[in-house]
């Protein structure tokens, strides 16, 4: 059996009442996190309003059955993935997965909350297809080899997400195997998503995430209406790994399937900004915090990390260090030290701090190095770390930066968070929406369950 048909199997062929009350259970928290994300960008986004009127200009702004978090109206299913999947990759604050080094939510969830609210699907099978999305997404991302992935210029959570995206919400419209892997021979002709963004701090990443989550719906929509798609579209001789990687490992994507869960090996952002500047904030973070570290104290920064994390938030050092926009912050190590340093955190209310003189002149303090301690190992994203201040050094060697499976946020923790992004949107009816997540695995259907 092809790989592509193995996983279509997999995907819709697993009951829900089988899938472990853990993986569900850790299903809803990042779906949890993932709406404060999502109610945040919605209204602050600087992208939102140039999507909005895209949409409108287009005719799809009409009223349709499906809940977009944040925005006082329901669209059509394909549009509120759309959006959905937009907003909550906008601020970077979005689940990541190290082993893929992708974001499953941002892609997988919209497109499944859409189809369960087309369909009226149960809240168990809502999260049940949404732990298949993970899976299958996550698995893909592995697969890649997300170093080589990087190396050809493109974001997994764009091309792989699509796959994730086109099995949780075929799931949740009945597909068979066979109508499955149709879903993913669509989906692997609708797999994008470019780097080239990191030139001047584009908003393509956010939106083509979103544009991966309608576009997996799309085409699983397809296959349930027995449109014929592309067969062993994934490892055939022109399928996505060939395509989209120079050394991609197709036993990467199986292993363990059923067994293994990658839901479970999700972590959670504790700051608004790509994965590979966190490990480092921790330390940096800590630094401040035992040493009553004051900004004009620190004299030099050293930060390594892995070659992928050079790639995304390291070079070309001179322009990282002058990071103005958003997307420029949110993939600037210099910017994200600063902020860390400067305020003693780093949360979405401190990108206030771009642009401002005290912000650029500890940034111009900042290196960032390559690191080859930090490669071939499980995870990729660790730093090492020296700060010099009062004519010492200090170093550290931070494993894994905080948020991820060892150290998964508790329930409050989660609940903080969630608070601190909805709640300048909802105001008190932050905690009702809150409730209503956590009651989510008992929805008899999701039709209407956010109105």
């Amino acid at each position: 059996m092809s790989l592509t048909m193995t996983l279509a199997g997999f995907a819709c062929g697993i009951d829900t009442r089988e899938i472990p009350d853990e993986v569900m259970a850790r299903a809803l928290a990042l779906v949890t996190d993932f709406t404060g994300s999502i109610l945040r960008a919605a209204h602050e986004a600087d992208s939102t309003p140039a999507v909005l009127a895209m949409l409108e200009r287009l005719g799809m702004e009409g009223d349709g059955p499906c809940t977009v978090f944040g925005l006082n109206r329901h669209y059509g299913a394909a549009a509120a993935a759309l959006l959905n999947g937009t907003f909550g990759h906008s601020l970077d604050f979005d689940d990541t997965h190290a082993d893929s080094s992708l974001h499953p939510s941002a892609p997988v969830v919209p497109a499944a909350l859409a189809a369960a609210e087309l369909t009226g699907a149960s809240g168990a099978d809502f999260l049940a297809a949404v732990v298949m999305g993970f899976e299958v997404c996550c698995r893909l991302g592995m697969a890649l080899d997300p170093t080589e992935h990087y190396a050809r210029g493109f974001h997994p959570t764009a091309t792989a997400g699509t796959f994730g995206a086109a099995v949780a919400a075929g799931r949740l419209l009945g597909l068979d195997a066979k109508a499955m892997s149709a879903a993913l021979g669509v989906a692997a002709s609708q797999a994008s998503g470019s780097l080239q963004f990191l030139v001047n701090g584009a908003w393509n990443k956010r939106y083509q995430v979103g544009e991966a989550s309608m576009k997996g719906l799309m085409a699983a929509t397809l296959a349930a209406s027995d449109f014929v798609g592309a067969e062993d579209a994934i490892d055939g001789k022109h399928g996505f790994l060939r395509g989209y990687s120079d050394g991609a490992d197709p036993e990467r994507a199986v292993a363990g399937l059923g067994t293994v869960w990658e839901t479970l090996r999700i972590g959670i952002k504790p700051y608004p900004a790509c994965r590979y500047t966190h490990a480092a904030v921790d330390g940096l973070l800590a630094l401040r915090r035992d040493l009553n570290l004051a900004p004009d104290e620190v004299e030099a920064i050293t930060v390594g990390l892995h070659r992928n994390g050079i790639t995304l938030v390291g070079a070309p050092i001179a322009e990282k260090r002058r990071a103005r926009s958003v997307v420029e912050g949110q993939f600037s190590m210099p910017f994200a030290a600063a902020a860390a340093l400067l305020r003693g955190r780093f949360g979405w209310d401190d990108y206030d701090l771009l642009g401002k003189p005290e912000t650029e002149a500890l940034a111009a303090r900042v290196d960032v190095v390559r690191d080859e301690s930090l490669e071939n190992l499980r995870h990729p994203f660790g730093a090492t770390l020296t700060l010099r201040a009062r004519n010492i050094d200090y170093r550290l060697r931070i494993s894994d930066p905080s948020g991820e499976p060892e150290t998964f946020p508790d329930a409050q923790a989660i609940a903080a968070k969630f608070r601190t992004l909805a709640g300048p949107v909802l105001n008190a009816d932050a905690d009702t929406l809150l409730n209503r997540l956590h009651a989510l695995p008992q929805a008899l259907s999701m039709r209407d369950w956010f109105s």
